[in-house]
């Protein structure tokens, strides 16, 4: 199995709207991608910052392609994902899961 780990920062005053555009928007779409194992959506509020993490969980390289395309190292956004976030992280990392 294969962990993603995707990062993004937005300001605090937006977190709760960018966590509902989330769940409406990456969240069902990584759930509805053949060979998603899991996802799970994170939040830490940090001064005047919230840090977004979405962990998710695959079958194989060739899931995650499903989602993400050729280049799986790159990160997938939204459009509206740019009015939200403060940088848009262009990579995504990959861990290999060992244990569960």
């Amino acid at each position: 199995m294969i962990a993603r780990l995707w990062h993004g920062v937005t300001q605090a005053d937006k977190a709760d709207e960018y966590g509902e555009y989330l769940e409406r928007t990456g969240i069902p779409d990584y759930k509805a991608t053949r060979g998603n194992r899991g996802v799970y959506l994170m939040r830490r509020l940090e001064g005047n910052q919230a840090h977004f993490l979405i962990l998710t969980l695959w079958e194989s390289n060739e899931a995650i392609k499903e989602f993400a395309g050729e280049e799986i190292d790159k990160a997938r956004y939204y459009p509206e994902d740019a009015g939200f976030l403060l940088e848009l992280e262009p990579f995504v990392k990959h861990y290999e899961v060992l244990s569960d």
